[in-house]
């Protein structure tokens, strides 16, 4: 299995198929898309022999990312392929939520578990500011459609002082009856937001407390789970996460890794630099990525630097998938 010099064991690949997003989300992409390389996105079959390598090191469950990964037409196949790996126990998704509505039974057909998608605000005014998407009924009408059939659900929200920083209770009263997991994500500066990043950052140890004040109580997530805190209440369905990545001690229990969709493996979403594995997506190089993968994760520091303001080779989210 795969492991550091901290004991941690990383279980839990996010593996990025694109970077491209057509939304232009005010906390990753302002300017919209603009592409920063030349290379090509991984293959079906590279894709597949990243997901045979990280699942015989130990991985069981794999998170497909972008960019927007609803934006490649062979999206059922990846999951497909991912799905073939008998280790891998779980297979998730996380997507702007766009093509949901119409792409949720066959993504489930094709072995999708679970499905993680940004809603930043429930006001179709203020969330078209935000991302610069105006069909926020049909992204809940696809959020619909996905529970109805029996995929797993979670919604994020970027917590942001000017646009949603008080949107709790609106959550709340969605969660009320509904078996729908809602995180709050507190904002983290990348490479292009310092500035924004100054004007809206907000701790989400404030909706922490506003839970626990209305009776909500932190409940323990599987092992496989990210590092959202997890917070229930009696009379409420669903449930509201917060993933505070400010908060010390926030890396003493990673799980994860990253794989770009240019085939670079990255230690952490804002280390300083990511390691080619394309030169041995093969069977004949296999042994050799195997030993190389287990080398280059042994070097992996035990914290980001975000409370420094090191974002490292981050200079936007859609870049690994956040």
């Amino acid at each position: 299995m795969l492991s550091d010099k901290f004991n941690r064991q990383f279980e839990y690949l996010r593996l990025s198929v694109t970077d491209v997003c057509n939304f232009s989300c005010q906390y990753c992409l302002p300017d919209g898309y603009k592409r920063s390389h030349q290379q090509r996105f991984l293959s079906l079959d590279e894709i597949q022999q990243v997901v045979s390598v990280f699942a015989e090191l130990g991985t069981k469950k794999v998170r497909i990312t972008g960019g927007e990964p609803c934006l490649r037409s062979d999206l059922p196949r990846v999951i497909d392929l991912v799905r073939k790996q008998d280790a891998v126990e779980k297979i998730a998704l996380t997507t702007n939520g766009f093509r949901l509505a119409k792409m949720a039974a066959q993504l489930k057909d094709a072995g999708l578990n679970s499905v993680n998608v940004s809603i930043d605000s429930f006001d179709p005014k203020q969330f078209q500011l935000i991302t610069g998407y105006s069909d926020l009924a049909g992204i809940l009408k696809g959020v619909e459609i996905a529970a109805n059939i029996g995929l797993e659900i979670k919604l994020n929200l970027v917590l942001m002082k000017q646009f949603n920083a008080s949107v709790l209770k609106n959550v709340l009263v969605f969660i009320k009856d509904k078996p729908i997991t809602f995180r709050f994500i507190e904002l983290m500066e990348t490479g292009d937001n310092p500035i924004f990043f100054e004007q809206q950052h907000m701790r989400a140890s404030n909706i922490e407390t506003s839970l626990q004040e209305n009776g909500f109580t932190r409940v323990l997530t599987d092992k496989l789970s990210g590092p959202a805190k997890v917070y229930q209440h009696p009379n409420y369905i669903g449930k509201v996460g917060v993933i505070s990545p400010y908060e010390t001690g926030f890396c003493d229990s990673c799980n994860r890794l990253r794989v770009s969709a240019i085939g670079k493996l990255h230690l952490c979403l804002f280390g300083e630099q990511g390691y080619d594995l394309r030169w041995g997506l093969n069977d004949e190089k296999r042994e050799n990525l195997i030993a190389y993968l287990q080398s280059v994760v042994a070097t992996k520091k035990a914290s980001h630097f975000l409370h420094e303001r090191q974002t490292g080779a981050t200079t936007h989210l859609a870049m690994l998938g956040g």
